[in-house]
This record gives structure tokens, sequence and C-alpha cells, in this order.
């Protein structure tokens, strides 16, 4: 898969001239936010070094977050806490944290390019679904890597409100050595305390 901005063009060729990106991490953590990131490029950004922020390096990735921040024509970056996750579900908060990333964005939009299967329920704005999305189109690469920069750092800092569970390497997610942590340790207080009516530290 090469990532390129043939989505942006063929969208600009249909005359939808203002193009955000969308996409969030954390879906899938066992503790702290979904966070999602809209990025709007702009034509003029130069998308060289733009790809999934899975397949980029933890610089790379450093690197192209402060660019992106620095050029694109617009950021917006929201999230949705563990009690939201708790409280709605885990779908159901990524879709808020979705919507308050493009409300960040301050400006108005033509079309949202979305990683994934589905488009978010009432969005407010025309969207696309694009599978595997992240990997092929330069705004919600973008979007990924911003949204990845942003919730390491949250969870950096997690890691020092919260010692013992290895959040400053496994990010929240369910590594074998977090697991066995929550196994010694229980849930901390970012933890999530719901997945699927399950407590997946547990297993």
């Amino acid at each position: 898969m090469v990532c390129s901005s043939r989505f942006e063009d063929a969208a600009r060729a249909e005359g939808f001239a203002s193009i955000a990106g969308l996409d969030e991490v954390g879906r899938g953590a066992l503790c702290g936010p979904v966070v999602a990131c809209a990025v709007v490029l702009g034509e003029g950004f130069d998308t060289a070094g733009l790809d999934d922020s899975k397949r980029l390096t933890a610089q790379r990735r450093e690197t192209q977050a402060r660019r992106i921040l620095a050029e694109a024509r617009a950021v917006g970056i929201g999230s949705a806490g563990h009690e939201e996750i708790d409280r709605l579900n885990i779908l159901r908060a990524t879709h808020l944290a979705m919507k308050r990333a493009l409300l960040g964005l301050g400006t108005a939009l033509d079309l949202v390019l979305i990683d994934g299967h589905a488009e978010v329920p009432d969005l407010g704005v025309r969207q696309r679904a694009i599978v595997k999305g992240d990997a092929l189109a330069v705004s919600i690469a973008a979007a990924s890597i911003v949204a990845k920069v942003h919730r390491d750092a949250i969870m950096r800092d997690c890691d020092a409100r919260f010692p013992g569970y290895g959040l400053a390497h496994n990010m929240g997610y369910g590594s074998e050595d977090h697991r066995d942590a929550l196994r010694r340790l229980g849930p901390s207080g970012i933890h999530r305390r719901s997945f699927h009516g399950t407590q997946p530290w547990l297993f």
C-alpha cells in the first residue's frame, strides 16, 4: 500500500474544496482516552514522509507531527476519556472524540475522509470511509500521526502518575507486562472498567 494524495485529488476534481482527514488512536487500549485528530492539509502542503503512523518510527512521527501542526491549514484534536468510554461504550466514545476533533478545526468543511469501514453517524458533513485509509490517503495519515503523538504524550504523563503498569512503553495497550501488572496491582484510576461487559485485565 502506498500513501498518496489520490483520494484528496479525486475529491477536489469532484468539486470538494475543503477536505479533512480523520483518524483515531487508542480504541483498543485498556486504559486512557481514545484520541481523534482531523487535519486539513491544504493544496500546497508537502506530503513527503506522510504515512500510517504505525509504519513510522517514534522519531519520524514526532518530526512529522511538528510539521503538520505548524504547516497544515487546520488541525483539530478531540478525545473521550475512560469514564466516557465506560458510560457510552468504545464505539460511541470514538465517534464523540471524532466530532470534537472536527469542531476543533475551526473551519468549514466540504468533505471528511475517514479511516475505516463505516461512516460516523450524525457527523454533520459529507464523509467518505476508506478502508486502511491511514495507509492510503495522506490527510488521514497526517491525522493518524498527530493523534498517535498526542496520545502517546498523554500516556507518558499517566505513567508518571500511575507507575507500575509500563504505560510509557505499552501506551495502555494489552501487552503481557501490562496485563501482568493489572493482575498484580488491579486497575488504576484511568483503566477502562468495561469492555464488552468484561474486565480485560483478568484474561
